[in-house]
């Protein structure tokens, strides 16, 4: 029986992004991840960095990340300091010297929260270590309230390539009811200097089902998207796990959730794709539109679903290297002692056997919508039809998915719930698992 969907939006991890569940990362698997560091490794496969900052103006309602809020100069500058000893350190594993960066993640909490000054030594001191002037793409995430034109001048300086910014809504009462730092003014003052600035691509993040919303107003937040006419629009169906300040108010008082059910959501997700179409935009993921297909890559997410290295910076920051997952210390204070002392900042860790890693390359490429069964043939010597053959028959009798040759496509019905999905072609031991 292929897998059933729930209605309402309740408490827990819906988005998958990895493969075994986060849970499943252990303390015990650190010396996984050491071992990795040290082992000559494949220079054929692509290397990236994630860099976490973790400051915000304020915590959003929804916000499931390590952030912090209300940080001073003297805070963030120990932080940047704890960042470039543990770049400094990671550039001289064996595995990492010599290779150069294809891409660069600044992910948040907020980056933009830091200052033109702070970025550009940030810059210039991680320069030093970790280089990325020859990589394919840098991309940062911008929270409209904090930039300025220096500031959106100051990215362009310092290498970064893809612009994304966290719009989410365009209605002001919307986004102060979900906790929102930025009013609708900032987002389209800042959109003008990052246009005026000029970036090869421009991303926009919306939400679709934050609290308040209604047919009419998501109507208007899509055509108001469509209008400012960025390379990509990424679309998020808003869930609540476990640590987001809805879920804390669900359980304390015991209050149903406030946000609109799965049904609601797909539908609104699924009008934008079909009037984002006629605006020329094209779909690239279940979460993602594109002006061209073939122009406009998010690097950092192709390479993360296809089992490149990526290094973990900062605090609480998710990496996989050399076929090794790991996080780093969740609170800043810990991650910023171990990398005062010397010590290694990571805090968990799992080495997924080469079926794990062949079911996570696959979910994942599910989530765009095609997988190519021939690329799982030359990379793992798997036939994905054949070892998935029970999920997959399932879900083409429901409707989620075709079968074609070696192609195996998903319909729009099932790009809406992909990742609702997934569940199915993991391990059995880990269907029933908390995922985070």
């Amino acid at each position: 029986m292929a897998t059933e969907t729930i209605a309402a939006t309740e408490v827990g991890s819906y988005f998958v992004s990895n493969y075994p569940p986060f849970s499943q990362w252990t303390r015990e698997n650190v010396p996984e991840i050491d071992e990795a560091f040290e082992r000559e490794p494949d220079r054929s496969v692509p290397m990236g960095v994630y860099l976490h900052i973790p400051f915000c103006r304020k915590r959003c309602r929804f916000c499931y990340f390590r952030v912090y809020t209300n940080q001073n100069a003297k805070a963030i500058e120990d932080y940047v300091q704890a960042l470039l000893k543990e770049a400094e350190s990671i550039s001289r594993k064996p595995a990492v010297q010599g290779r150069s960066l294809k891409f660069v993640y600044f992910g948040g909490g907020t980056p933009s929260y830091l200052s033109s000054k702070q970025l550009r030594s940030l810059r210039e001191r991680i320069g030093q270590h970790i280089h990325w002037d020859q990589g394919a793409e840098v991309t940062f995430e911008c929270e409209p309230g904090t930039l300025s034109l220096e500031k959106v001048q100051t990215l362009k300086e310092i290498g970064v390539t893809r612009v994304s910014l966290g719009v989410e809504n365009f209605n002001d009462a919307i986004l102060e009811e979900n906790g929102r730092a930025h009013l609708s003014p900032e987002i389209f003052r800042a959109y003008d200097w990052i246009r005026q600035t000029g970036f090869p691509q421009v991303n926009i993040d919306l939400i679709a089902g934050m609290i308040g919303e209604t047919d009419e107003n998501w109507t208007r937040c899509v055509e108001k998207a469509a209008e400012m006419e960025p390379d990509n629009i990424t679309i998020y169906q808003m869930e609540l796990p476990f640590n987001t300040l809805i879920a804390k108010d669900m359980k304390e008082h015991g209050i149903s959730s406030p946000v609109a059910d799965w049904p609601t959501k797909r539908r609104w997700m699924s009008e934008a794709i079909d009037y984002l179409a006629t605006r020329g935009y094209q779909v690239s993921s279940g979460n993602e539109l594109v002006r061209n297909l073939d122009t406009d890559h998010f690097q950092y997410r192709d390479n993360l679903f296809r089992g490149s290295d990526i290094l973990a910076l900062g605090v609480s920051s998710f990496g996989h290297f050399q076929g090794v997952h790991y996080q780093n210390l969740d609170r800043i204070e810990e991650y910023q002692k171990a990398v005062d002392e010397g010590r290694s900042p990571i805090n968990r860790a799992l080495r997924p056997t080469p079926h794990q890693l062949l079911i996570r390359e696959f979910v994942l490429q599910m989530k765009e919508g095609r997988v190519s069964a021939a690329t799982f043939r030359d990379k793992f010597g798997v036939d994905v039809r054949e070892e998935f053959s029970e999920p997959l028959r399932n879900q083409e009798a429901a409707g989620y998915l075709t079968v074609d040759g070696d192609e195996i496509t998903l319909t729009r019905k099932g790009l809406l719930q992909v990742d609702s999905l997934l569940h199915e072609y993991f391990e059995p031991q880990h269907r029933a698992v908390r995922y985070t």
